[in-house]
Protein backbone atom coordinates (compact mmCIF):
# COMPACT_ATOMS: atom_id res chain seq x y z
CA UNK A 1 0.00 0.00 0.00
CA UNK A 2 2.81 2.80 0.93
CA UNK A 3 4.60 1.93 -2.63
CA UNK A 4 1.04 2.76 -4.06
CA UNK A 5 0.60 6.05 -1.95
CA UNK A 6 4.40 6.76 -3.11
CA UNK A 7 3.26 6.19 -6.84
CA UNK A 8 0.57 8.52 -6.71
CA UNK A 9 2.31 10.92 -4.96
CA UNK A 10 5.28 11.07 -7.32
CA UNK A 11 2.83 10.94 -10.48
CA UNK A 12 0.48 13.95 -9.57
CA UNK A 13 2.58 16.37 -11.32
CA UNK A 14 1.87 13.87 -14.41
CA UNK A 15 -1.32 14.26 -14.85
CA UNK A 16 -1.77 15.29 -18.59
CA UNK A 17 -4.95 15.95 -20.31
CA UNK A 18 -6.40 13.49 -23.34
CA UNK A 19 -7.41 14.28 -26.34
CA UNK A 20 -10.30 11.75 -27.65
CA UNK A 21 -9.12 12.12 -31.20
CA UNK A 22 -8.17 8.91 -33.05
CA UNK A 23 -5.66 11.03 -35.24
CA UNK A 24 -3.91 11.85 -32.30
CA UNK A 25 -0.85 10.65 -30.56
CA UNK A 26 -1.61 9.60 -27.26
CA UNK A 27 1.08 10.03 -26.17
CA UNK A 28 5.18 8.71 -26.65
CA UNK A 29 8.47 7.65 -25.05
CA UNK A 30 12.53 8.60 -25.87
CA UNK A 31 15.53 7.20 -24.39
CA UNK A 32 18.85 6.23 -25.91
CA UNK A 33 20.40 9.36 -26.85
CA UNK A 34 22.92 8.98 -30.03
CA UNK A 35 25.41 10.75 -31.96
CA UNK A 36 26.19 8.61 -35.34
CA UNK A 37 24.71 9.63 -38.19
CA UNK A 38 24.63 6.13 -39.41
CA UNK A 39 21.93 5.18 -37.00
CA UNK A 40 19.37 7.43 -38.06
CA UNK A 41 20.02 6.04 -41.30
CA UNK A 42 18.81 2.50 -39.52
CA UNK A 43 15.79 3.95 -37.91
CA UNK A 44 14.82 5.24 -41.52
CA UNK A 45 15.26 1.92 -43.24
CA UNK A 46 13.45 0.16 -40.44
CA UNK A 47 10.36 2.48 -39.95
CA UNK A 48 9.75 2.07 -44.03
CA UNK A 49 9.93 -1.93 -43.76
CA UNK A 50 7.42 -2.34 -41.04
CA UNK A 51 5.10 0.61 -42.04
CA UNK A 52 4.90 -0.77 -45.63
CA UNK A 53 4.45 -4.09 -44.30
CA UNK A 54 2.05 -3.68 -41.29
CA UNK A 55 -0.20 -1.46 -43.60
CA UNK A 56 -1.08 -4.73 -45.66
CA UNK A 57 -0.93 -7.05 -42.65
CA UNK A 58 -1.58 -5.48 -39.42
CA UNK A 59 1.20 -6.36 -38.26
CA UNK A 60 5.24 -6.28 -38.98
CA UNK A 61 9.06 -6.28 -37.05
CA UNK A 62 12.16 -5.44 -38.93
CA UNK A 63 15.89 -4.69 -38.35
CA UNK A 64 18.29 -2.66 -39.97
CA UNK A 65 22.23 -3.29 -39.29
CA UNK A 66 25.01 -5.87 -39.89
CA UNK A 67 26.10 -5.93 -36.17
CA UNK A 68 24.30 -6.27 -32.45
CA UNK A 69 26.01 -3.05 -31.56
CA UNK A 70 24.34 -1.00 -34.53
CA UNK A 71 21.15 -2.70 -35.12
CA UNK A 72 18.33 -0.96 -35.19
CA UNK A 73 14.85 -3.27 -34.15
CA UNK A 74 11.30 -2.18 -34.90
CA UNK A 75 7.91 -2.88 -34.59
CA UNK A 76 4.24 -1.95 -35.81
CA UNK A 77 0.85 -3.45 -35.11
CA UNK A 78 -2.61 -1.60 -35.74
CA UNK A 79 -5.70 -2.15 -33.47
CA UNK A 80 -6.98 -5.46 -35.17
CA UNK A 81 -10.43 -4.18 -35.63
CA UNK A 82 -9.55 -1.13 -37.71
CA UNK A 83 -9.91 -1.15 -41.34
CA UNK A 84 -6.32 -1.39 -43.52
CA UNK A 85 -6.87 1.91 -44.93
CA UNK A 86 -7.22 3.53 -41.10
CA UNK A 87 -4.27 1.01 -40.07
CA UNK A 88 -2.31 2.72 -42.86
CA UNK A 89 -2.97 6.30 -42.25
CA UNK A 90 -2.56 5.61 -38.63
CA UNK A 91 1.50 4.31 -39.02
CA UNK A 92 1.96 6.81 -41.60
CA UNK A 93 1.46 9.19 -39.32
CA UNK A 94 3.34 7.20 -36.21
CA UNK A 95 6.33 7.39 -38.15
CA UNK A 96 6.34 10.64 -38.98
CA UNK A 97 5.69 12.05 -35.89
CA UNK A 98 7.62 9.49 -33.83
CA UNK A 99 11.57 10.84 -34.72
CA UNK A 100 10.34 14.40 -34.47
CA UNK A 101 9.08 13.90 -30.98
CA UNK A 102 12.43 11.83 -30.00
CA UNK A 103 15.12 13.73 -31.88
CA UNK A 104 18.57 11.80 -31.85
CA UNK A 105 17.01 8.92 -29.49
CA UNK A 106 17.59 4.83 -30.03
CA UNK A 107 14.89 3.61 -27.97
CA UNK A 108 11.25 5.67 -29.37
CA UNK A 109 7.25 4.67 -29.23
CA UNK A 110 4.44 6.09 -29.70
CA UNK A 111 0.61 5.41 -29.34
CA UNK A 112 -2.60 6.16 -31.03
CA UNK A 113 -5.82 4.84 -30.75
CA UNK A 114 -5.69 2.72 -33.81
CA UNK A 115 -2.04 1.67 -34.20
CA UNK A 116 1.10 1.31 -32.39
CA UNK A 117 4.67 1.87 -33.41
CA UNK A 118 8.60 1.88 -31.56
CA UNK A 119 12.03 1.35 -32.65
CA UNK A 120 15.18 0.64 -30.55
CA UNK A 121 18.79 -0.47 -30.63
CA UNK A 122 18.04 -3.20 -28.51
CA UNK A 123 15.99 -6.18 -29.66
CA UNK A 124 13.28 -6.26 -27.78
CA UNK A 125 11.04 -8.45 -30.36
CA UNK A 126 9.16 -11.48 -28.22
CA UNK A 127 9.86 -10.06 -24.85
CA UNK A 128 6.84 -8.62 -22.61
CA UNK A 129 7.73 -5.33 -21.95
CA UNK A 130 5.33 -3.96 -18.87
CA UNK A 131 7.88 -1.69 -17.89
CA UNK A 132 6.46 2.06 -18.80
CA UNK A 133 2.99 2.51 -19.08
CA UNK A 134 0.58 5.12 -19.99
CA UNK A 135 -2.45 5.04 -17.70
CA UNK A 136 -6.06 6.99 -18.99
CA UNK A 137 -8.91 7.46 -16.59
CA UNK A 138 -12.42 9.00 -17.32
CA UNK A 139 -12.53 12.20 -14.77
CA UNK A 140 -15.85 11.43 -13.96
CA UNK A 141 -17.73 8.65 -11.72
CA UNK A 142 -20.65 6.14 -12.75
CA UNK A 143 -23.40 7.09 -11.20
CA UNK A 144 -25.17 4.49 -8.50
CA UNK A 145 -23.48 1.16 -7.70
CA UNK A 146 -19.73 2.06 -8.30
CA UNK A 147 -18.97 -1.52 -7.03
CA UNK A 148 -20.87 -3.32 -8.55
CA UNK A 149 -20.12 -1.73 -12.23
CA UNK A 150 -16.58 -2.56 -11.16
CA UNK A 151 -17.34 -6.20 -10.77
CA UNK A 152 -18.83 -5.83 -14.42
CA UNK A 153 -15.70 -3.93 -15.47
CA UNK A 154 -14.08 -6.90 -14.51
CA UNK A 155 -15.96 -9.48 -15.85
CA UNK A 156 -16.02 -7.81 -19.45
CA UNK A 157 -12.40 -7.67 -19.11
CA UNK A 158 -11.71 -10.91 -18.00
CA UNK A 159 -13.85 -12.25 -21.35
CA UNK A 160 -11.51 -9.99 -23.68
CA UNK A 161 -8.51 -10.94 -22.45
CA UNK A 162 -9.29 -14.99 -23.11
CA UNK A 163 -10.51 -14.12 -26.15
CA UNK A 164 -7.02 -12.30 -26.93
CA UNK A 165 -5.05 -15.55 -25.94
CA UNK A 166 -7.15 -17.45 -28.11
CA UNK A 167 -6.07 -19.46 -31.21
CA UNK A 168 -6.50 -17.38 -34.63
CA UNK A 169 -7.43 -14.19 -32.50
CA UNK A 170 -4.76 -12.33 -33.60
CA UNK A 171 -4.27 -10.88 -29.84
CA UNK A 172 -7.67 -9.00 -30.07
CA UNK A 173 -10.28 -9.54 -27.33
CA UNK A 174 -13.46 -7.99 -27.46
CA UNK A 175 -16.47 -8.04 -25.35
CA UNK A 176 -19.67 -5.97 -24.15
CA UNK A 177 -22.38 -6.30 -21.70
CA UNK A 178 -25.68 -4.42 -20.80
CA UNK A 179 -24.76 -3.30 -17.17
CA UNK A 180 -28.07 -1.44 -16.61
CA UNK A 181 -30.92 -0.50 -19.73
CA UNK A 182 -28.85 2.44 -20.19
CA UNK A 183 -25.47 1.52 -19.89
CA UNK A 184 -23.19 -0.79 -21.78
CA UNK A 185 -19.95 -1.76 -20.92
CA UNK A 186 -17.49 -2.42 -23.99
CA UNK A 187 -14.10 -4.06 -23.25
CA UNK A 188 -11.04 -4.61 -24.91
CA UNK A 189 -7.66 -6.07 -25.31
CA UNK A 190 -4.72 -6.51 -27.29
CA UNK A 191 -1.16 -7.84 -27.57
CA UNK A 192 1.33 -7.47 -29.96
CA UNK A 193 2.32 -10.33 -31.99
CA UNK A 194 5.51 -10.87 -31.61
CA UNK A 195 4.70 -12.49 -27.95
CA UNK A 196 3.41 -16.03 -27.12
CA UNK A 197 -0.12 -16.67 -25.60
CA UNK A 198 1.26 -17.17 -21.77
CA UNK A 199 2.90 -13.93 -22.54
CA UNK A 200 0.16 -12.24 -23.77
CA UNK A 201 -1.79 -13.29 -20.45
CA UNK A 202 0.11 -11.96 -18.20
CA UNK A 203 0.81 -8.65 -19.70
CA UNK A 204 -3.07 -8.37 -19.96
CA UNK A 205 -3.26 -9.17 -16.11
CA UNK A 206 -0.93 -6.74 -15.63
CA UNK A 207 -2.18 -4.18 -16.90
CA UNK A 208 -6.12 -5.29 -15.57
CA UNK A 209 -4.45 -5.10 -12.72
CA UNK A 210 -3.77 -0.95 -12.88
CA UNK A 211 -7.57 -0.52 -12.62
CA UNK A 212 -7.91 -0.72 -9.42
CA UNK A 213 -4.81 1.93 -8.34
CA UNK A 214 -6.30 4.80 -11.04
CA UNK A 215 -9.83 3.52 -12.38
CA UNK A 216 -12.11 2.88 -9.49
CA UNK A 217 -15.86 3.43 -10.62
CA UNK A 218 -14.44 5.67 -13.52
CA UNK A 219 -16.71 5.94 -16.78
CA UNK A 220 -13.55 4.81 -18.71
CA UNK A 221 -10.18 4.08 -18.34
CA UNK A 222 -7.30 2.59 -20.28
CA UNK A 223 -3.78 1.14 -19.85
CA UNK A 224 -1.06 1.22 -22.51
CA UNK A 225 2.04 -1.07 -22.55
CA UNK A 226 4.12 -1.55 -24.89
CA UNK A 227 3.34 -5.34 -25.59
CA UNK A 228 -0.72 -4.43 -24.75
CA UNK A 229 -3.19 -2.81 -24.26
CA UNK A 230 -6.53 -2.78 -22.16
CA UNK A 231 -9.59 -0.30 -22.12
CA UNK A 232 -13.24 -0.06 -21.44
CA UNK A 233 -15.58 2.39 -21.91
CA UNK A 234 -19.32 2.75 -21.91
CA UNK A 235 -19.43 3.56 -25.47
CA UNK A 236 -18.36 1.97 -28.71
CA UNK A 237 -15.03 2.58 -29.48
CA UNK A 238 -14.20 -0.59 -31.47
CA UNK A 239 -15.24 -2.19 -34.81
CA UNK A 240 -17.70 -4.07 -35.97
CA UNK A 241 -20.31 -0.82 -34.11
CA UNK A 242 -22.19 -1.67 -31.28
CA UNK A 243 -25.63 -2.46 -33.75
CA UNK A 244 -27.76 -1.62 -30.83
CA UNK A 245 -26.37 1.29 -29.74
CA UNK A 246 -26.26 2.91 -32.86
CA UNK A 247 -29.58 2.18 -33.73
CA UNK A 248 -30.38 4.17 -30.67
CA UNK A 249 -28.55 6.94 -30.99
CA UNK A 250 -29.16 7.48 -34.66
CA UNK A 251 -25.26 7.44 -35.38
CA UNK A 252 -22.91 5.54 -37.31
CA UNK A 253 -20.20 7.37 -35.21
CA UNK A 254 -17.63 5.02 -33.32
CA UNK A 255 -17.80 7.34 -30.72
CA UNK A 256 -19.07 11.08 -30.04
CA UNK A 257 -17.35 13.74 -27.93
CA UNK A 258 -20.12 13.80 -25.34
CA UNK A 259 -19.49 10.53 -24.94
CA UNK A 260 -16.27 10.38 -24.56
CA UNK A 261 -15.71 13.36 -21.83
CA UNK A 262 -12.84 13.84 -20.34
CA UNK A 263 -9.73 11.81 -19.67
CA UNK A 264 -6.23 12.56 -17.56
CA UNK A 265 -3.10 10.62 -17.75
CA UNK A 266 -0.94 8.73 -15.46
CA UNK A 267 3.02 8.03 -16.44
CA UNK A 268 4.21 5.04 -14.83
CA UNK A 269 8.58 4.13 -15.75
CA UNK A 270 10.05 1.52 -14.03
Amino acid sequence: MALIQLYHLILLCLLLPFSAYADNPIGYYCANPFNAGGTQARINTVLSDIVAHASIGGFATSSSGRAPATTIYGLAQCRADVSSQDCSACLQDAAKALPAACPHQADARIWYDYCFLRYDDENFIGESDTGYSLILYNVENVTGDGDAFDAAVGEVMRKARAAAVAPGSGGLGRETTGFSPYVTIYGLAQCTRDIGELACGQCTASAVERFADFCVHRKGCRVLYSSCIVRYEIYPFFFPIDSRRSSSSGSNSIKSEDEVGSYSMVILSP
